[in-house]
């Protein structure tokens, strides 16, 4: 992708999707896990909302807690191992899927919700055919005969642009190259038109020509189908070309969230702050010195401090921030902040 993608992204933002009525709504999400060394909350009261034809962008370091959002909202965590605190919600269609049953569920993934997975060679079943793969999706959502079934699975691949997609139908996934994998995976999941699709670090495995390829066809996906997406990846350069809004996620926590272009041109969080410092810029960069970065670890979630859950990291700390954790709260439109003491948005020359 090229650089004018951006500009083109920013400059629509004002017809952007996120009117009408969203269709996700994730209220107050905490999802714990049960350990040896006792109960652990790796997501802390998380909120968003999610609108049709917007590709929201989740961001942050390893362990901030961004897939196992994703997972907290399929349903995809053991619920022997971890569970949901009183008062989480995630609303689809009216209903609140954290306490749907496993059969309505199971109707739920797939046809109205899917997934794309970080590395596809360990979410494709090495031992079946691309093509019995995709059927079996098709076979348990659709009323599709199995003629109807497989000019639908083929449609798909070519939809996304699998070369030579009859041959590749009768493959299994060693055959493929890591991109047309991922392929397949997005050919999965959007076989049945979801109304939303979520993508954990779908380029990540892949080099920069491929990846670029599976963010447009994301990209033009979505226009088509008016599918919305969640984006998860710790890419900023990759949140710059594809997202209308972002949400940037620290220890668990959500810390700032705002549509892309205010995100990237006036970040209010010392944390945003902090990521956007470290993207490499382009052009020459002075001989010798290093890239800025963060010192300091993310917390242990065992051991959280009263504070800011930032505040050890923070150039900008004082004793307040070190006793009470800050509440998220309203920083303009469409936009939140957990900070007592927001960095100022630039003024308007």
């Amino acid at each position: 992708m090229n650089s004018s993608h951006l500009t083109t992204r920013a400059a629509r933002e004002g017809s952007a999707p996120g009117s009408g009525k969203p269709v996700l709504e994730v209220e107050h999400l905490s999802t714990c896990f049960k350990t040896d060394q006792g109960v652990v909350t790796a997501i802390d009261d998380v909120s968003f909302e999610l609108y049709a034809g917007e590709t929201l962008g989740i961001v942050g370091e390893s362990g901030s807690g961004k897939t196992v959002t994703s997972k907290s909202i399929m349903r995809l965590l053991s619920e022997h191992l971890s569970f949901q605190k009183e008062g989480s919600v995630v609303r689809f269609e009216g209903k609140n899927l954290v306490t749907a049953t496993e059969d309505e569920m199971r109707n739920v993934r797939g046809a109205r919700i899917a997934m794309i997975f970080q590395e596809p060679m360990t979410s494709l079943n090495p031992v079946f055919t691309i093509g019995w793969q995709l059927d079996e999706a098709l076979k348990y959502h659709t009323k599709l005969n199995r003629a109807e079934r497989k000019q639908r699975a083929i449609e798909m691949l070519e939809l996304v642009e699998m070369p030579n997609a009859k041959r590749r139908f009768d493959e299994y996934p060693h055959q493929l190259s890591g991109g047309m994998r991922q392929r397949v995976m997005i050919a999965m999941a959007l076989c049945c038109e979801p109304d939303i699709l979520i993508a954990d670090e779908p380029t990540t495995a892949l080099d920069v020509t491929i990846q670029a390829q599976i963010l447009r066809l994301m990209d033009e996906l979505k226009s088509k189908l008016n599918t919305a997406i969640m984006l998860i990846t710790h890419d900023l350069g990759v949140v710059a070309q594809t997202c209308d809004r972002v949400l940037v996620m620290y220890a668990g926590r959500v810390v700032e969230s705002a549509p892309i272009a205010q995100l990237f041109d006036a970040p209010r969080h010392p944390y945003t702050k902090a990521l956007l410092s470290s993207i490499p810029k382009s052009g020459r960069r002075e001989h010798g010195k290093r890239l800025p970065t963060i010192e300091g670890l993310v917390p242990s979630l065992f051991h959280l401090p009263p504070g800011c859950r930032f505040a050890a990291r923070c150039a900008y700390r004082d004793a307040h921030c070190d006793a009470v954790e800050p509440e998220l709260t309203d920083a303009g439109p469409r936009r939140e902040v957990r900070c007592h003491y927001p960095l100022e948005a630039p003024e308007a020359n």
